[in-house]
């Protein structure tokens, strides 16, 4: 009786044992039964010549299985699919009939991403450590027909602002050049939209606030020689949002040197120089601002601005007068003069020797002074924090009481 049971035991098992393998083949099978159902599907729409966005997904659904990696017959459904996409959206546009032409970019920019991402599998050694693409030729001749769109979709999205698209059209059309499925088209050499493509991506990069876009080529976008000083002006704006002020002030010195009569070059110099208080520098650069265009007022506002700082208030005085003349509505003219005025006065005010018979001297000063820093006031309210104080003082000596109480309860509330 024991040796029947134990028997009986054993066909059991065995026979569950086959069921649970058929079982896994069986679950096993249904990928696979739908995956060659995915793919006739897509055949039969490339065929009809529809649904060719569903064909694209569907196959890049496939493809993020890592067993799927290598099947050639899923990524050439995928290159049909975004051929088919291009060619219907170029025949609409070569009709002139209505067609989104950022769609023909996008799809432009898609083909590129999935031919050169195909390109690197497809050059993978083979067993014995061959490299043998096969696709490589017939795809590079397809990505390089089309290539020329990655820059002109870069430019069309920069002309809609919308910096993100342009930066990955002009990134990928500059990479090309180094990628080994185009090395017999030799873009690096014969290519002259490189340079102009780097600046161009650089350019949204700085519009995106992304440092590591903007210095991603910046050694190819300093050979677009036609935006050469906009190029230094980028990389000087991103090494200080990186905090590498060595870099920006050396980017700028240089922009500074090859364009003198650069607003932005000299301005920004010359805070640097000023919050150091280094004013060796600080008028070696305005004197070669003033070389380069003496009709520069904002080069010989800051000369003055120096000269104050060094105590030469007369030519600082001198200097504000004569860009006043030229132009009344510099509002930094008109506080310079009265600053350079009333630094006389205050310099006398503080030595102590003869100060009663200095006192006229002192108040002469100060009523020089006050119609200048009165018109800056007036010219610029919100700047109290350079007018108040001096305002304050000269109404205190020249005892001009309405006007005291107004501005010292001013600084009260300030306070």
């Amino acid at each position: 009786m024991e040796k029947t049971f134990i028997s009986h035991f054993f066909i059991n098992f065995a026979t569950m044992k086959r069921i649970v393998t058929a079982i896994i083949l069986i679950l096993s099978f249904i990928p696979v039964l739908a995956q060659k159902k995915e793919i006739n599907a897509a055949i039969d729409n490339l065929k009809a010549n529809k649904n060719l966005e569903k064909v694209e997904t569907s196959m890049m659904t496939l493809l993020k299985d890592s067993s799927n990696i290598s099947n050639e017959k899923i990524w050439n459904l995928l290159f049909e699919s975004l051929k088919k996409q291009y060619q219907a959206g170029n025949e609409k546009l070569y009709l002139k009939q209505k067609y989104d032409t950022a769609s023909l970019f996008n799809i432009a920019s898609r083909m590129f991403a999935v031919m050169t991402r195909y390109d690197s599998i497809d050059a993978e050694p083979d067993k014995k450590g061959r490299v043998r693409p096969k696709m490589r030729k017939p795809n590079s001749s397809t990505l390089n027909s089309l290539r020329p769109n990655l820059f002109n979709g870069g430019i069309f999205f920069i002309g809609k602002s919308d910096y993100s698209k342009a930066y990955t059209l002009l990134d990928q059309y500059v990479s090309a050049a180094e990628m080994p499925i185009f090395k017999s088209y030799n873009y690096t050499a014969k290519d002259k939209n490189l340079p102009k493509a780097a600046y161009w991506a650089a350019y949204c990069g700085y519009k995106l606030n992304d440092a590591q876009k903007v210095l991603h080529n910046t050694y190819l976008a300093l050979k677009d020689k036609e935006h050469y000083e906009s190029m230094l002006q980028y990389l000087a704006a991103t090494y200080m949002l990186e905090n590498d002020t060595a870099r920006s002030i050396a980017t700028m010195e240089e922009g500074f040197a090859k364009y003198p009569k650069s607003e932005y070059f000299f301005s920004h110099l010359m805070d640097y120089y000023s919050q150091k208080a280094n004013w060796d520098k600080a008028t070696t650069l305005t004197d070669k601002a003033i070389k380069a265009d003496s009709a520069n007022n904002m080069a010989w506002i800051a000369k003055s601005t120096i000269l104050i700082n060094s105590g030469d208030y007369e030519n600082s005085f001198r200097i504000s007068q004569s860009v006043l003349q030229k132009d009344s509505t510099i509002e930094d003219a008109w506080l310079n003069a009265g600053l350079a005025k009333y630094n006389q006065g205050v310099c006398i005010e503080h030595d102590t020797n003869d100060f009663k018979q200095k006192r006229k001297q002192v108040l002469h000063y100060y009523k020089e002074a006050l119609p200048y820093l009165e018109k800056y006031r007036s010219l610029c309210p919100d700047n109290a924090d350079k007018w108040a104080m001096p305002l304050y003082s000269i109404y205190l000596n020249l005892n001009m009481g309405k006007q005291f109480e107004e501005i010292d309860e001013l600084i009260k509330k300030r306070k």
